[in-house]
């Protein structure tokens, strides 16, 4: 497969070995328009070093390199210099690439025998699964497939919220006002009942904080009564958990939650004493972070109980023993910016240097009408209502446009579903969201659907043909700009992925799957793809297999199916 920036920076390399390839890399751009170029350098970043004008450096790089194989055209305008490739060797080598791969184009072995741990979704148990999850949710899956897409070996890691004190408040509610069988048949909405009760109830009588501290202390103590209701609200949660995650088509390597680092947390604790990092503070337990111009990081509370910041650094412990990671993600909202820089700069002071290998990756705040969720005061929405609502018109779209079509319900599942993904990673992640349910079910412009759609469109002009992968074809055929074009964003899917990896950012490849599927909307009413010229069509048809392929590849690693039909 050709890489232009590639090609263009060892030519440029091999004549000025003092620069350097990856310092070219660097500088050259694809630009906007074609008739600048296919592949463009702004020499102006050499000119302090050259002691040039970036004027005088284009040129200078125009007069020195001949065009080749690859680029038929080099020239110097202003201060760029402009790589025009040559077109059918271009084209060719690309359609060939394509079809050789298949599913694996776009694919690397770069991450061949390094690991990464990536922890996200991570959902509270007794708490509903609501809109408000769903950022990290489809933000972890996307960059967990991306990945190993790229080669490296992933392990997802659900850190479920299934340990602190909620769940002595929980106990208590339970113990004063609930009995087994409403639980077990309202399961987690009956939880969250007694969950707010007890907050109404603790404003009227505020003993019962008391009796939930000491019920978390018993729990974390191993207390017989404490763990069996504990895990039996764990089990109730999970299950209704892993039904959104099974419609997302969203699958874990490790549930390790919170729970599991209860047993881990005291060496770490008595490392950090032996060290004379923990010190005591009105009757708690805290690491200084005084001079990192942060709040103290608190680690165990005046009775004794362990907190979040406690067992995060337990888990890195672990994870950095137990997997030997290269890079260890966290996928979490912004606001968890402070407690991830305190957590990890206790753990380099205690002179561990793998802490810069753990990143924060943030994402922006979900709100509803401007307001916080709350399951508190009910300001949520549930996953599996919109997704019902999602799937539910779009089954009606489907039955009122396509009535014949088979399997109606799996094929609304897929575009309803995908269709809320994609609004999610259709922006940068760090932008905030405010729901709203018709932004959320509008399946019009650039969404997922106009993606799938387009997916479909390839799959069935190319359903009346056996072998879909190797067609024969005649690239002086192709010679449209609107062939041209879609040909070259075809090429630029792995270096795509690739900027998604280094920026953590999946908005990437959801912005560039619509940019194919507007390149090949393009060419599909231009040209006619089945015309009675067999040598047109096929090529023609190349084209049509190859933009399938990188929509079916690069829907699969935003979460998305890509449907047959639609």
């Amino acid at each position: 497969m050709i890489n232009l920036k590639q090609i263009a920076s060892e030519i440029l390399n091999n004549s000025f070995p003092d620069i350097s390839e990856d310092s070219f890399l660097e500088m050259l751009e694809t630009p906007p328009n074609s008739d600048m170029g296919d592949v463009a350098m702004a020499c102006f970043r050499l000119s302090k070093q050259l002691r040039k004008s970036p004027n005088e450096i284009a040129a200078n790089f125009s007069d020195k390199i001949q065009p080749n194989l690859t680029f038929s055209k080099i020239e110097a305008v202003g201060g760029y210099l402009n790589f025009f490739v040559n077109k059918s060797e271009y084209t060719k080598s690309v359609l060939d690439g394509i079809a050789k791969a298949g599913e694996n184009y776009g694919s690397s072995d770069v991450g061949e025998g390094k690991t990464i741990c990536i922890d996200y979704s991570a959902p509270n148990i007794a708490k509903p699964f609501h809109v408000g999850h769903l950022f990290t949710t489809v933000i972890g899956n996307s960059l967990y497939r991306t990945f190993k897409f790229m080669g490296y070996n992933v392990v997802g890691i659900n850190h479920l919220g299934d340990w602190g004190t909620q769940f002595g408040k929980l106990i208590t509610a339970y113990k004063h006002w609930g009995d087994k069988e409403t639980v077990t048949l309202g399961k987690v909405d009956e939880l969250v009942k007694l969950y707010v009760k007890f907050h109404d109830e603790a404003e009227i009588d505020k003993s019962l904080e008391d009796e939930a501290r000491a019920w978390f202390v018993k729990l974390e103590d191993g207390d017989k009564e404490a763990l069996e209701l504990w895990q039996w609200f764990v089990d109730l949660s999970l299950v209704e958990f892993k039904k959104v995650y099974e419609r997302l088509n969203i699958e874990f390597d490790s549930y390790a939650g919170e729970s599991f680092y209860n047993d881990k947390m005291t060496p770490i604790l008595e490392e950090l004493k032996e060290k004379n990092l923990l010190i005591e503070s009105e009757g708690a337990m805290i690491v200084s972070l005084d001079d990192y111009n942060m709040p103290p990081c608190l680690l165990l509370k005046k009775d004794g109980s362990t907190l979040y910041s406690t067992r995060d650094i337990a888990a890195g412990f672990y994870r950095k023993q137990h997997y030997k990671f290269e890079k260890s993600l966290y996928v979490m909202g912004a606001s968890q910016a402070l407690h991830f820089k305190q957590w990890t700069k206790v753990v380099e002071l205690m002179g561990y240097d793998w802490p810069q290998d753990c990143v924060h990756v943030p994402f922006g705040m979900v709100s509803i009408a401007g307001k916080k969720l709350a399951t508190r005061t009910g300001n949520v929405v549930l996953l599996d209502e919109l997704f019902d609502e999602a799937v539910s018109r779009t089954l009606e779209i489907i039955k009122e446009k396509s009535p014949n079509m088979p399997n109606k319900e799996v094929t609304a599942s897929q575009i309803g579903i995908g269709a809320i993904v994609f609004g999610y990673l259709s922006s940068n992640r760090i932008k905030d969201i405010s729901f709203s349910w018709e932004d959320a079910l509008n399946f019009d412009g650039e969404t997922g659907p106009y993606v799938q759609y387009a997916h479909a469109r390839c799959c069935s002009l190319l359903s009346s043909f056996e072998n879909q992968d190797a067609f024969d074809f005649d690239v002086a055929l192709i010679d449209s700009n609107e062939e041209f074009q879609l040909i070259k964003i075809l090429s630029q899917f792995q270096e795509k992925i690739q900027h998604s990896l280094n920026e953590y950012e999946p908005s990437v490849i959801t912005r560039y799957l619509v940019d194919v599927a507007q390149a090949f909307n393009r060419f599909y009413h231009e040209h006619k793809i089945l015309v009675d010229n067999k040598e047109l069509m096929n090529s023609r048809l190349n084209i049509v297999n190859a933009a399938r392929i990188v929509l079916r590849n690069g829907l699969h690693l935003i979460g998305l199916m890509a449907p047959n039909r639609v």
